[in-house]
C-alpha cells in the first residue's frame, strides 16, 4: 500500500502555513484513508494543534463553519478546507452529539474520538503517516472496526452505527465482528438520529458497492428502528414459479442488476439517488397485498399501486423532497407497467398512452428499472420479460421520432384557443384538453388545430 499521500498543493500550503507559525498540522479522517485506497478523496480536513483564534489570523479568508466545534473553513481559491483544532468530546448526553467540546493538546486524543480505525490516519508530507490503531491494517484486511471499545462508540453517537453500514458498502469491507456485536446491541439508539442524517446514509449505502448490507442492516436489528418496511419484505416470501427469493432478497438483487445498467453507470448522484429509491421501494406493498390462489401458490395484485403508497409514506418519514417524493413513487406505480400491452393491437397506441401516464421525460429513468426488477426474478422468465421492455423501449423511441403528442402541451390547440371558442377557465376547460388529448392519444393525426377546435366546438 502507498503510504506517500500526494496532497493537493493548497492543503499541503495551509499546513505549511500552520508549522511555520509553530503549530502541528495534518491531513486527517476520509482523505487520507481513501488516498491510501488510491481513490480520489472528495476533501482534504485538517486537523491542527491552533485554536480557530489562531487558525483565523493565519489566513485572509476563513468561515467560521463550525467554530463552536473548533472549525474554521480556510478558502484557498475558491475551494473550502476544513481545519479543526485538536479536541476531546465531552459525554453524549443525547446519544447524539458531545454536551461539550474541549481543546486536545495532542493528535492522539483527538483521533481516538473518531468513529473507524480507517478514518483516524493522520498524515503530514513532512512526518508521514500516524496510524495509532492499525488503521492502515484495516484497509488492507478490508475491515470496518471501532476505535477502541465498539460499545463505546456507538454509545457516543448512534449514527456511527449506519456509517458501519454504509462504509461497508461503499468500500466493499466486511464489519469486525465485535463492531457487529455493538450494532446489534445499540440498534435501539437509532431512534436518537434524524431522519436527515438516516436518509443520508442510507443512499449513501444504496449506491455503494454492497447494497446487500441492507442484509446485515435487518440481522442487526437496524431496520427495525429505521426502516421497518423492509422487514415485512424480508418476511415475505414469494411462492411463485416467477420467482426465487423473499421480497426483500429479490429487492437486493435488483439493486444490484441496476447497478449494471448502463443508464446507471452514467448518471450524476441526483439521478442514481432516484434509480435506488425507485427499486428500493419498487415491491414494498407485496406484504400488504399477499394473497395464496387456488394453485397453492402466493400472488401480489396490486402490488405496483400498494407499494407507491407505501413508497411516498418512507420518502417523506425520511424527509425526501417533494419533487423526488414524487417522481420515485410514479416510477414505482409503474414499474410493472411491461403488463398493460395487449397480447394483441396497437403497441404503439399503448405506448402512447403510457408515456402520457408517466411523462416522456421520466420514462428514462423506467427502462433500467424495468430490467434490473426482471433480473432478480426466475431465469426461465427472464427472456420473455426483457422482450417486452426491449418492445416498449422500440415503441417509445418511434414515438419521440415522430414527435408525436403525449401530454396536454403538445396538443396543437392551448387552452387560450379554448377560450375563444366560449370555453371559461375552469374544470370545464381542463376537462376538455384532457378529451382532447384521449383523441390524439388514440390517433396522432388527429393532432390538427382544426379537427380539435371542431371538436371542443361539438361539446360547448
Amino acid at each position: 500500500m502507498e503510504l506517500v499521500i500526494r496532497i493537493p498543493a493548497d492543503a499541503a500550503g495551509i499546513i505549511e502555513t500552520l508549522e511555520r507559525a509553530g503549530y502541528e498540522a495534518y491531513a486527517v479522517g476520509g482523505c487520507v484513508r481513501d488516498s491510501l485506497l488510491g481513490r480520489e478523496p472528495e476533501d482534504w480536513d485538517i486537523t491542527t494543534s491552533a485554536t480557530p483564534a489562531e487558525v483565523k489570523a493565519l489566513f485572509p479568508r476563513t468561515i467560521d463553519t463550525g467554530i463552536e466545534h473548533g472549525t474554521v473553513t480556510v478558502m484557498e481559491n475558491h475551494v473550502g478546507y476544513e481545519v479543526t483544532t485538536y479536541r476531546v468530546d465531552g459525554k453524549y448526553e443525547d446519544g447524539r452529539h458531545p454536551s461539550s467540546v474541549s481543546f486536545a493538546g495532542n493528535l492522539r486524543d483527538d483521533l481516538l474520538r473518531r468513529d473507524f480505525t480507517i478514518n483516524a490516519m493522520a498524515y503530514n508530507p513532512r512526518i508521514g503517516l500516524v496510524d495509532l490503531y492499525d488503521g492502515c491494517g484495516d484497509l488492507e484486511r478490508r475491515v470496518i472496526r471501532c476505535v477502541g471499545v465498539a460499545r463505546e462508540r456507538f454509545s457516543e453517537d448512534a449514527l456511527r452505527i449506519l456509517r458501519a453500514l454504509r462504509f461497508a458498502s461503499q468500500l466493499d469491507f466486511a464489519i469486525d465482528g465485535e463492531t457487529v456485536a455493538a450494532m446489534r446491541e445499540l440498534a435501539p439508539r437509532l431512534s436518537l438520529v434524524s431522519a436527515e442524517r438516516v436518509r443520508v446514509e442510507l443512499v449513501k449505502l444504496l449506491g455503494g458497492r454492497r447494497p446487500d448490507m441492507l442484509l446485515t442492516a435487518y440481522e442487526t436489528g437496524v431496520t427495525e428502528v429505521i426502516l421497518q418496511e423492509w422487514n415485512a419484505m424480508i418476511a415475505t416470501s414469494q411462492d411463485n414459479p416467477h420467482h426465487l427469493y423473499d421480497v426483500g432478497r429479490h429487492t437486493v438483487e435488483t439493486i444490484f442488476a441496476l447497478h449494471r445498467e448502463p443508464e446507471y453507470l452514467a448518471a450524476d448522484a441526483h439521478d442514481r439517488m432516484i434509480y435506488d429509491m425507485t427499486m428500493l421501494l419498487h415491491d414494498a406493498g407485496k406484504p400488504l397485498c399477499v394473497t395464496v390462489g387456488a394453485d397453492g401458490r402466493e400472488h401480489f395484485k396490486g402490488h405496483p399501486a400498494a407499494s407507491a403508497e407505501v413508497a411516498k409514506t418512507v420518502l417523506r418519514r425520511l424527509k425526501f423532497d417533494n419533487d423526488t417524493t414524487a417522481l420515485v413513487t410514479l416510477l414505482v406505480r409503474n414499474h410493472d407497467c411491461r403488463f398493460d400491452f395487449p397480447r394483441e393491437g396497437s403497441f404503439e397506441k399503448t405506448m402512447r398512452r403510457i408515456v402520457s401516464r408517466i411523462g416522456a421525460d421520466n420514462m428514462r429513468y423506467l427502462f433500467p428499472v424495468m430490467r434490473a426488477d426482471i433480473a432478480g426474478q426466475h431465469p426461465d422468465y427472464r427472456r420473455h420479460g426483457l422482450e417486452r421492455v426491449a418492445r416498449m423501449e422500440e415503441e417509445y423511441k418511434t414515438i419521440l421520432a415522430k414527435n408525436q403528442c403525449v401530454s396536454i402541451r403538445d396538443l396543437a390547440v392551448s387552452g387560450r384557443d379554448l377560450i375563444a371558442l366560449g370555453y371559461t377557465p375552469g374544470p370545464a376547460l381542463g376537462e376538455a384538453l384532457e378529451r382532447l388529448l384521449q383523441i390524439v392519444l388514440d390517433d396522432p393525426a388527429a393532432n390538427t388545430a382544426e379537427n380539435l377546435r371542431e371538436a371542443a366546438a361539438s361539446w360547448l
